[in-house]
């Protein structure tokens, strides 16, 4: 059981399946997550050693979503419990954010050791040896109350002292470990925002056999602030790329793609100027918009016919662009990429520059038209968001092929027959059905 999630959801939950009102439940809606078995009594345990005026904290991202985190964290095949809490009731001195190990002796858990936690909230946990180093790490990113300043800690646990011991500490944006450089060994991988001047950094971390830390960095391209979005993906060569989708200072995004080889950590676009060539609206991320492994940077351009429009009124066409084995973005793919209905759609490559995009606002559907001549010509196809089964079943019935569906939403597109006139342009069916993509 996921204890994470809390009672309140829960209990609003089954009072509308049964009808209920919350008048006389607010007290149930406010009680704390039922416990299992074994964490009960680690939380037994806990309170033994800290006391019973303590609150469980929760990771807010990762894959430890849980104040009770049951792993083997000292590397000898039996688990440890780390908990998260906050101890009510100290100094204003002192931190109220705590990190708790329990052990077990004679199949009952007992609490080894306690400290004090960077912050106020647990971000992100992360268990995993690192390179050359066979201990286990835990790496614990945190924030303060309000977020908006983050902390990444790493420590170690040595049974034999029943001790926990801070081996890193560092300001950050984002946290990771992977395996990089593809050595079989995993790195930790932190990404850190502009801040007072300082430049937005990349940095990736070695853990050698002595236990020293050995650091490559290298500074990205823009004064980022915040990270909208992080992939990996392929690039030519064998490398391993990590896309990282930023906030510019003017609020759009941005990708830099870095990777690793055996002279350090590497950028793909060595001049700012390369990674401003990325720049487009927000909610517009790299994506592998064909499966093959490597990211598309999406870059939007004003359709044909917009140039001269006030900016309110453009409509957009997305080049998806690739990197080639000299770090040079290529084009790879035209698209209409619609953020807010949630779907792309490639266009055949018969389009390529010789068609443009408007938007239908009386029955809300994108309309894709030849252009020649400098101006939109016969339509081709439409394409529209059906919100309920009454729209998407009224639309059916008039000639529209289903594309897609996500969750209530239906994808339906439309190509109008065009008899007696050039048809070179006329999408298929199976243009339709593969082109289209819902993100």
């Amino acid at each position: 059981m996921n204890i994470r999630k809390m009672m309140i959801p829960c209990c609003i939950t089954a009072a509308l399946l049964s009808g209920c009102t919350f008048g006389s439940s607010i007290d149930n809606l406010m009680a704390p997550p039922k416990l299992s078995v074994e964490q009960d009594q680690i939380y037994s345990a806990l309170t033994d050693a800290a006391g019973s005026s303590i609150s469980l904290k929760y990771p807010k991202s990762g894959k430890y979503l849980s104040a009770f985190i049951i792993e083997d964290i000292d590397g000898d095949d039996v688990d440890e419990a780390v908990v998260f809490y906050e101890r009510h009731g100290l100094g204003v001195e002192e931190n109220t954010l705590r990190i708790n190990i329990l052990d077990q002796f004679d199949g009952k858990w007992r609490s080894v050791c306690d400290t004090a936690a960077e912050g106020a909230e647990i971000e992100k946990v992360i268990i995993s040896k690192l390179g050359s180093n066979g201990r286990v790490n835990l790496i614990i990113g945190s924030s303060l109350i309000n977020r908006s300043e983050k902390n990444v800690s790493i420590y170690s646990y040595d049974p034999e002292e029943g001790d926990i011991t801070r081996t890193f500490s560092e300001p950050c944006s984002f946290i990771d470990v992977t395996d990089l450089d593809d050595d079989s060994e995993n790195e930790f991988l932190l990404l850190a925002g502009s801040s007072s001047g300082t430049p937005a950094v990349a940095e990736v971390y070695k853990l050698d056999k002595n236990g020293l830390y050995h650091q490559y960095r290298t500074e990205l391209s823009g004064s980022f602030t915040e990270f909208d979005s992080i992939s990996y993906g392929d690039l030519d060569g064998g490398r391993r790329g990590l896309y990282i989708d930023a906030v510019s200072a003017s609020g759009f995004i941005q990708t830099d793609i870095i990777y690793m080889d055996n002279t350090g950590l590497c950028k793909v676009f060595s001049a700012p100027e390369e990674s401003s060539a990325t720049v487009r609206a927000a909610g517009c991320s790299s994506y592998d918009i064909d499966g093959d492994g490597s990211l598309e940077i999406p870059v939007q351009d004003n359709a044909p016919g917009y140039e001269d429009v006030s900016e309110s009124e453009q409509m957009k066409i997305t080049q998806w662009k690739s990197v080639n084995k000299e770090n040079k973005l290529v084009q790879k793919y035209s698209s209409y990429y619609s953020v807010g209905d949630g779907y792309i759609f490639l266009f055949p490559e018969k389009w390529r520059k010789k068609i443009t995009v408007r938007r239908d606002a009386v029955n809300d559907e994108i309309v894709f038209c030849a252009f020649t001549d400098g101006k939109a010509g016969r339509e081709l196809m439409r394409i529209c968001r059906a919100d309920d089964a009454p729209a998407r079943e009224d639309r059916l019935f008039n000639g529209y092929m289903l594309m897609g569906t996500k969750g209530e939403y239906s994808y339906l597109a439309y190509i109008p027959s065009h008899s007696g006139e050039d048809d070179s342009l006329t999408p298929t069916a199976g243009d339709a059905a593969v082109g289209f993509r819902l993100i």
